[in-house]
């Protein structure tokens, strides 16, 4: 299993800091995206990449403004994605962990560098999204 994690501070509220992670009707925000399908009340949501590969989410653990967790799979790999959410002198702290079972001997020693790619794209979007770039 490979591991990756990262944290990054905000400015912004942590209201809207959640709601941009947590709402997963609202992704024009994420430029790795072409639409999520959500179903069960939120909790089972299915994105889409601009090339049209699925990967599907099941919200595991949601405790408002503290900590988001969800599996998730699709043909390559299968893991569990963490968001911890801390407040840190009027900031907002969040750690990313993610952890992935790669399927594929053959991609495994690229998980690494797709995970923390995959990361750095989504803090840039979500800190382009709050205005804080």
């Amino acid at each position: 299993m490979k591991k990756v994690e990262c944290s990054v501070v905000f400015g912004s509220k942590i209201d809207k800091i959640w709601k941009f992670i947590t709402d997963n009707t609202e992704y024009s925000w994420r430029s790795d995206l072409s639409k999520i399908a959500v179903s069960d009340g939120g909790n089972h949501f299915i994105e889409y990449t601009k090339d049209g590969y699925q990967t599907e989410f099941t919200v595991t653990l949601k405790i408002p403004h503290e900590r988001y967790e969800f599996d998730m799979k699709n043909s390559n790999m299968t893991g569990h994605w963490t968001g911890i959410f801390t407040k840190v002198n009027g900031r907002v702290k969040i750690t990313f962990i993610e952890e992935v079972e790669v399927k594929k001997a053959i991609m495994r020693p690229f998980a690494g560098i797709y995970l923390k790619k995959q990361q750095k794209r989504y803090i840039e979007d979500l800190k382009k999204v709050l205005g804080e770039v």
